[in-house]
């Protein structure tokens, strides 16, 4: 294990804070309230983040309120050029945006530009959104009337992200918020900030306006601060499912148009004629890719006998040469987000002993390349697990790849069709029939056929079924310009004098 030469470690006074962005700017807090932000590469505390106190959650709001009417009022085109700046600032600095969520997530580089380019993928989306946002038109419904429609924008919209893609998460939203006229109040999760205020910053440079994008850091305080708020009018929230139903039932309670996208349990579904060695990889790809905390990690692998011995073999194979480490040297893993989270992940390895599981590899005996303080958990795999085990029924969110084995088709589509989640799913076959009947079959919002991590490209959407989703309206594409506008349909008819006199009748179409 090669070891990283620590300076001393930091006082609490020689940390810096990071603050919100209100109205165009840095916004020092004054809640004196501070959670810290690790490196988990290095296990040590690097900075503080503000906590949003009642007074920072009405300026925040305050400030979006004052800038979204000039905002929403300003021609398509002038607010489409901005897009295109922001784009392409974005496009030529990402690399500067890759450094600093692999500082505060630990995921590596590779994984970090990944990131951003999805997102950068709805940025473009957003950039034409003048033609989704056209309207309808009927001439002469009836004589002389004629009907259309118009989309506009809510108002001030939140966006509460989750600390596992702290820029591709909040780019699912906001791009398409704010291109349709809106303004937007982000809460970045606590454990990795800088990114949303690198982002502000971006934003500015790219000339959009003051307060139109704003950032609140903060914790449940400003999550629910912004639920209640009177002056939001829709939340967009991804994270674990317990707390999605809470944003969900808490901000609908308080007339909030809301979006909420919960946890995951995928499944991959193995069935004999399927090509071993691409499903392996694939396995592998989509289990450990940022250290498995991803809502569309594959978890479990459903292999369809007589083929889970070798299939496990050949993960197997392919895992001995991976290498987990800091994510600046070029590993194949990073580390997971922070040490506690990283004790809860590896409990699940004696869950699943304690049930009777067999662990081909044990994550916990890695060497990392890294410092012997992060927070290290290597790759894991894990077969024969019980369907009532909990490693089988909790979203773990991190390295642990679990094998069931079942006896057919049939079998493997009741198993993922029973369970509460309804995220994402695959199917790894050589049989189109079997594929298409899959694809009807299953009850799960995105499926992938032969692809592990089946996440739509921005011009559709994204979003689950049963606990994964709550809300009807999904991210990005069509359904994130309707999650983001409201419909106004408008009946117009000019008079002239053949229009006269009194009729006192329900008005008929004619």
């Amino acid at each position: 294990m090669t070891e990283t030469t620590l300076a001393p470690p930091a006082t609490e006074t020689d940390l810096p804070v990071v603050g919100h962005w209100i109205d165009g700017a840095e916004y020092p807090s004054a809640s004196g309230r501070t959670a810290d932000v690790f490196d988990p590469a290095l296990g040590i505390v690097t900075k503080k983040v503000a906590l949003a106190n009642r007074d920072e959650i009405d300026a925040a709001v305050a400030s979006a309120k004052a800038a979204q009417e000039s905002w929403g009022g300003m021609s398509l085109a002038r607010r489409q050029a901005i897009l295109f700046t922001f784009r392409e600032l974005l496009d030529a600095r990402k690399g500067e945006l890759a450094q600093i969520i692999t500082s505060e997530h630990g995921k590596v580089l590779s994984d970090a530009l990944g990131e951003i380019s999805r997102g950068q993928e709805v940025v473009e989306f957003a950039c034409g959104l003048a033609h989704h946002l056209k309207g309808e038109y009927s001439e002469q419904v009836s004589t002389g009337i004629d009907v259309y429609s118009t989309r506009q924008p809510l108002g001030v919209v939140a966006i509460i992200s989750p600390f596992n893609f702290p820029a591709m998460v909040p780019a699912w939203f906001f791009p398409i918020a704010i291109a349709a006229g809106n303004a937007v109040v982000l809460k970045p999760s606590e454990k990795d900030p800088s990114a949303a205020i690198w982002m502000a910053q971006l934003w500015a440079e790219a000339g959009l306006p003051d307060g139109v994008f704003t950032v609140l850091n903060g914790d449940k305080e400003a999550v629910d601060g912004l639920l209640t708020h009177p002056d939001i009018e829709a939340i967009s929230f991804v994270g674990s499912t317990p707390i999605a139903q809470y944003v969900y039932e808490t901000g609908a309670k308080y007339g909030k148009r809301v979006q909420a996208l919960g946890g995951a349990k995928n499944h991959m579904l193995v069935l004999p004629d399927a090509d071993l060695d691409l499903t392996a990889d694939a396995a592998i790809n989509a289990g450990f890719g940022s250290a498995g905390e991803r809502c569309m990690a594959i978890s479990v692998v459903v292999a369809v006998e007589p083929v889970a011995d070798d299939l496990i073999a050949k993960i197997s194979e392919r895992m001995a040469p991976l290498r987990t480490g800091d994510g600046r040297r070029d590993p194949d893993m990073g580390p997971l987000v922070t040490g506690a989270h990283r004790d809860k992940v590896a409990s699940y390895i004696d869950v699943a002993i304690a049930d009777g599981a067999t662990v081909v590899v044990d994550g916990r005996d890695v060497q990392p390349d890294g410092a012997a303080e992060g927070f290290w958990l290597g790759p894991t795999l894990i077969d024969n697990v019980p369907t009532t085990s909990r490693v089988y029924t909790e979203e773990i969110f991190g390295p642990v790849l679990s094998v069931v084995r079942v006896n057919s088709y049939e079998e493997g589509v009741a198993l993922i069709n029973n369970g509460a989640f309804g995220n994402g799913t695959a199917i790894f076959t050589n049989d189109g029939g079997a594929a298409r009947r899959f694809g009807r079959d299953i009850k799960v919002g995105m499926i992938g056929i032969n692809v592990p991590i089946p996440v739509p490209v921005a011009t559709f959407s994204f979003g689950g079924w049963k606990a994964s989703m709550f809300g009807d309206t999904k991210a990005h594409g069509a359904e994130g310009v309707k999650f983001f506008t409201q419909l106004k349909a408008i009946t117009s008819r000019w008079l002239d004098p053949s229009h006269g006199g009194i009729n006192l009748g329900f008005p008929q179409n004619d």
